[in-house]
């Protein structure tokens, strides 16, 4: 019996040096007995010295620094075996910020909205490292990355090291942007991180507290029942929001004694709140808030923050007012953290607010530095700068003059290379680039059918003032994540057939086609079970309606399944028990 294991042992090793299909085979057939380790493991012996003979391959080395949504995005799209990704951030999860409103009330959980990184690369078909460390230097010239441990103590002792890089990707994001007001970092609750919206559910909790002891006044109590939340986009009107259900849903019928006192000020410089939505999504929330006792007080600048109350000017009068407060929020837009200044102090773009790319998300002056999201934005070029080019290129005889026809191969690049052509054929209501051509020409000159420089730059003349700068979107961050991933994983077969728009300044063309951003909609939840939705096509819905709209795209938006169980979970929790006020 021993002697015919041994000889069928025998045969099946034989089987499987001489045909090394066979364990393939035998590995798909014996999937639940673990064949996939038997998979990786069982190797041909003929091929083990074959494959020690081959040159190693050197792997190009990918650094990434953030793990937001331009640099989440980035990961789950790249797909190149044939890179050494490392990922640095001082989060070890990704979060969906959109949400963060709703965890400063407790709607959702804070470990609902977030996806340990670890779990999302560990789906890659290759090796993807992640150093849970700050990034604090970037040195272009050696090509490395400094940085530094987050943790108090190190095990080795050595808080700081280096990772070197061939292509640097930067998706750091942005800080909260505090204009240099005095007193805003010491006292103001920002909104940009989940320990923020944490920060705040607590600083809601304690001021409940505080103001039901006994000794403190009917005055004291007002002011520590204040809510402040300084800025009217989308953050700042989805908190003021969420925090009036909360207190009106869930904490008046735990503390029945204050409700009089407590009230909710929406601070806004401008004429009106949501500006960057459609005017009757604006009209809609203000006549709401109104409704629900939320104080709009638009055209209002704050010029200090202390303790205990707001210095407002108002821009109308010039009038200077003090507004005491219990607790505030400051969400008024975003601002360059401290190491992308000092990068762009290095490469030159020093006088600049925010870092400039390329359409392409190039770096300007660092051609394998990569950079998307909030911390940077594109620097489209205009036409204008280069219209003797394109009229150059489109003149192949150099005749001087260019009939339409010479415009036939070069029309989808131009249109291509400055998407302000097409935004202006759109605006004006032009059918082509011909039309475009001919809009700024007399009768006589349309009759013509020849174009000389001076007539070229008279029809494009207008077109630049077309341009926008891209939103600091989570929607923007995530298709730029998206776009780089695309293009890293067809560098190769790119760079042997370019497929962008000719190089109107050289020759060839470009080997990628550049970013273009898709806008497919904004929500901006009012409360009270309603919400106003802005989609393409001058689509605008307002109420509840929209409310469930805005639930499904949500929980289809979310990173995992994980995530999106626990998000409709805490929805359904909120619907039956109400909103948690434990303060842990």
């Amino acid at each position: 019996m021993r002697g015919s294991y041994y000889t069928f042992y025998q045969k099946a090793s034989n089987a499987f040096r001489d045909h090394p299909t066979f364990s393939k085979l035998l590995v798909v057939c014996t999937l639940s007995g673990g064949g996939l380790v038997a998979y990786s493991d069982v190797r041909p012996f003929n091929n083990v010295y074959a494959d020690a003979a081959q040159p190693t391959i050197k792997k190009k080395k990918v650094v990434v620094l953030g793990t937001g949504w331009a640099g989440t995005s980035f990961l789950k799209n790249l797909k190149d075996p044939s890179l050494d990704v490392q990922v640095v951030s001082p989060c070890n999860y990704f979060a969906f910020t959109p949400l963060l409103p709703s965890v400063t009330v407790g709607t959702v959980e804070a470990r609902s909205v977030v996806e340990p990184i670890r779990n999302i690369v560990k789906k890659k078909d290759f090796d993807v490292r992640f150093k849970e460390a700050e990034c604090f230097k970037i040195d272009t010239v050696n090509q490395k990355v400094h940085c530094k441990s987050i943790q108090n103590t190190n095990v080795d002792g050595n808080e700081e090291f280096t990772v070197d890089y061939d292509y640097l990707v930067i998706a750091m994001g942005a800080r909260a942007n505090t204009f240099n007001t005095p007193g805003v970092v010491e006292n103001a609750h920002f909104l940009k991180e989940v320990e923020d919206a944490l920060r705040i559910r607590r600083s809601i909790i304690d001021c409940f507290e505080r103001a039901s002891l006994p000794s403190v006044s009917e005055d004291e109590k007002k002011r520590i029942l204040h809510f402040v939340v300084v800025g009217g986009g989308p953050t700042g009107v989805e908190f003021a929001a969420e925090l009036h259900d909360f207190l009106h849903e869930d904490l008046v019928k735990l503390y029945p004694d204050l409700e009089e006192y407590t009230t909710i000020t929406l601070l806004e410089a401008g004429d009106h709140i949501l500006s960057m939505f459609d005017k009757r999504i604006t009209d809609f929330a203000e006549e709401k808030f109104k409704r629900d006792g939320i104080n709009v007080k638009t055209g209002s600048m704050v010029v200090k923050v202390s303790d205990k109350s707001i210095s407002l000017k108002e821009r109308s009068t010039g009038e200077m007012k003090d507004l005491p407060y219990g607790m505030v929020v400051w969400s008024t837009g975003i601002g360059t953290r401290p190491v992308v200044m000092d990068f762009m102090k290095q490469i030159g773009q020093g006088n600049r607010r925010v870092m400039a790319t390329d359409e392409w998300l190039r770096v300007e002056g660092v051609p394998n530095v990569y950079a998307l999201g909030d911390c940077a934005t594109i620097n489209q070029r205009k036409v204008m700068e280069d219209i003797s080019a394109i009229f150059s290129k489109a003149d192949k005889n150099k005749s001087g003059k260019l009939n339409v026809g010479d415009f036939a191969e070069v029309i989808n690049d131009i249109i291509e290379r400055y998407p302000q052509v097409e935004l202006h054929l759109k605006s004006k209501k032009l059918k082509n680039f011909v039309e475009l051509l001919q809009s700024n020409q007399d009768d006589a000159a349309k009759k013509a059918t020849q174009l000389d420089i001076e007539k070229f730059k008279k029809a494009l003349s207008e077109v630049d003032t077309k341009m926008k700068s891209l939103p600091p979107t989570a929607q923007v961050a995530a298709q730029q994540g998206e776009y780089l991933a695309k293009c890293f994983n067809r560098m190769k077969e790119c760079e042997e057939n370019p497929e962008g728009p000719i190089r109107f300044r050289d020759s060839g063309r470009h080997h990628f086609k550049p970013f273009r951003y898709k806008h497919l909609g904004q929500f901006a939840p009012l409360g009270g079970e309603q919400t106003a939705a802005q989609l393409p096509g001058d689509w605008v819905s307002m109420g509840h309606s929209a409310q469930w709209l805005w639930y499904s795209v949500y929980a289809s938006k979310l990173v995992s399944w994980r995530t999106r169980f626990l998000v409709i979970g805490d929805w359904g929790r909120r619907f039956i028990f109400g909103r948690d006020s434990s303060k842990i």
